[in-house]
């Protein structure tokens, strides 16, 4: 007899549109939606807590040499996905979807649309038929991998397109 073992996340809204939930057992966070939004929707504005010169664990990359830590700060609660549902447009600061997101649907964008060299890799664990397994940033992905998402300025300046 298989033993089902119950996960429960404790809530808490940050946002009229979002709200944080913090798993019981890990303490991992993610940003899950409260409504609907339609692809192209702007879901947040976001702006800088603190500029860096080098990237860190929960930095933004705005170019070359300025990474940001975000404002408000409980979007660095948007983990990566190789299948993401929004993207960090670094120009406009701000948030938009890029699909269809439900009620609950945990907020997601890809890491190396904004990173081109992360200050920590790690193994992927998104669970989409598109995952990756290694994120690194966009210095070490394929041009024809880095094609199917929608990357920031300074990547496709890094990229020369």
């Amino acid at each position: 007899m298989t033993e089902t073992v119950k996960i429960t996340h404790k809530k808490h809204q940050v946002a009229p549109i979002a709200e944080v939930w913090e798993c019981r057992q890990t303490r991992n966070k993610s940003l899950h939606a409260i409504g609907e939004f339609c692809p192209g929707e702007v879901l947040f504005s976001f702006g800088a807590r603190e500029i860096l010169a080098k990237p860190n664990y929960l930095s933004v990359q705005l170019d070359k040499n300025r990474h940001i830590l975000l404002d408000p700060e409980w979007l660095q609660c948007i983990n990566h996905s190789c299948d993401p549902n929004v993207d960090f447009d670094t120009t406009e600061m701000r948030v938009t979807a890029l699909r269809q997101i439900n009620t609950g649907e945990e907020l997601t964008f890809f890491y190396p649309s904004t990173e081109w060299s992360m200050d920590r890799a790690f193994k992927c664990h998104c669970g989409s038929q598109a995952c990756l397994g290694k994120i690194e940033g966009a210095g070490q992905l394929p041009r024809e991998i880095l094609g199917k998402y929608r990357l920031s300025q300074h990547i496709k300046h890094q990229l020369g397109i």
